[in-house]
């Protein structure tokens, strides 16, 4: 197995004790609260496989809770995470499944308010570092090391290429991309890391193609 750095196998600077159960869970739960794109009013975490096994002790629980209150993972706060949230009115629930996942760091979470909710199935891969794959009912693969842009569109002709072409225009080249829809001709995801910050501009400028009806942005 290839590491791009000494950072990817000793981990990242954090709050420990564990970069995959510690680290790797405050991103999963940062990366919501960043697709959610405010506060969340509660938060539903269930917790599969290893996670399910030794998430007090490893400090998982306390790790999700400070990434949904958009704590970086070397925040001290993590470890004051549950009070934390309550002074907020973060109401937070974790339930821990038996059903045998398919990596054995996973973490479901769903989060919402008053406007609306939001689901992401998240794994920690080691190191520090997380993917999440699947955001509501939507199969991915987001790594979060790059920025990235997440674009709920209408499944016709014309989109994806679109979509493309307008990066392009703009110097912006793609390192990674994945499509998906539910069904055909109905709502689709595209999901696109890229190798340059995306401006306000670029942006607006999707959001303004035709069938699209939301973008997102996760930045690096």
């Amino acid at each position: 197995m290839k590491f791009r750095s000494v950072f990817d196998i000793i981990g990242p600077v954090m709050v420990g004790p564990s970069s995959s159960h510690t680290a790797g869970a405050a991103r999963i739960g940062r990366v919501a609260r960043t697709l959610f794109g405010r506060q969340p009013d509660w938060a539903e975490i269930r917790l599969y496989g290893s996670f399910a096994e030794t998430y007090k002790g490893h400090g998982t629980d306390v790790a999700i809770i400070g990434g949904l209150l958009d704590y970086d993972t070397d925040d001290e706060r993590i470890r004051t995470a549950f009070a934390e949230a309550e002074q907020v009115g973060l109401r937070f629930e974790f339930i821990t499944e038996s059903e045998e996942p398919d990596h054995p760091n996973t973490a479901k979470i769903r989060i919402g308010d008053a406007d609306g909710e939001m689901e992401l199935t998240g794994i920690s891969i080691g190191g520090g570092k997380m993917e999440v794959t699947e955001l509501n009912g939507f199969t991915l693969r987001l790594t979060g090391h790059y920025p990235a842009l997440l674009i709920v569109h209408h499944d016709r002709p014309g989109v994806i290429a679109g979509v493309a072409n307008a990066l392009a225009a703009d110097g912006i080249n793609i390192a990674h991309m994945e499509c998906g829809r539910k069904e055909k001709g109905e709502m689709a995801l595209m999901v696109i890391e890229v190798d340059q910050i995306i401006t306000d501009s670029m942006i607006r400028l999707i959001t303004d193609l035709d069938n699209v009806t939301q973008v997102s942005i996760l930045a690096d």
